[in-house]
């Protein structure tokens, strides 16, 4: 049976997994790139949140590239896709604010790894703050 959730009204008193980024990272099918050694499975945001919350996660999952072509015209199906996701664990769901503050610091903390990938490899992430 499935249930609807309601990301404006968190349950009360439970841990609340909520996504800070969501996106894609994709790179040459032919390129040897192993995305662990350019991306960590965690972050540590511990800067302005309690000392007590968990490392937010990083995640990539290979997956068929979500569209047909890149702006440019190139075809996507040269590529290997991951879509890609940064979340949190939190002993309560914070407020928004807080959770944007969050997801700027995992940006933050991503964008220079990001920028040393090699040539080829691109990447497309936004906030996201939907609770899992």
């Amino acid at each position: 049976m499935l249930c609807g959730v309601s990301t404006s009204e968190p349950q009360a008193g439970g841990r609340a997994a909520v996504r800070l980024l969501q996106g894609y990272v994709w790179h040459p099918q032919g390129a040897d790139i192993e995305l662990e050694h350019y991306l960590p499975h965690e972050l540590d945001l511990t800067s302005g949140t309690a000392d007590d919350q968990e490392a937010a996660h990083v995640l990539w999952d290979g997956v068929t590239p979500p569209f047909a072509f890149f702006e440019n015209g190139e075809p996507t199906a040269s590529q290997a896709f991951y879509q890609f996701t940064v979340l949190r664990v939190y002993g309560e769901r914070p407020s928004n604010d807080a959770l944007h503050d969050d997801a700027a610091a995992a940006s933050q903390l991503l964008g220079p790894l990001l920028d040393g990938t090699p040539d080829g490899f691109g990447w497309q992430l936004w906030e996201d703050l939907r609770d899992l």
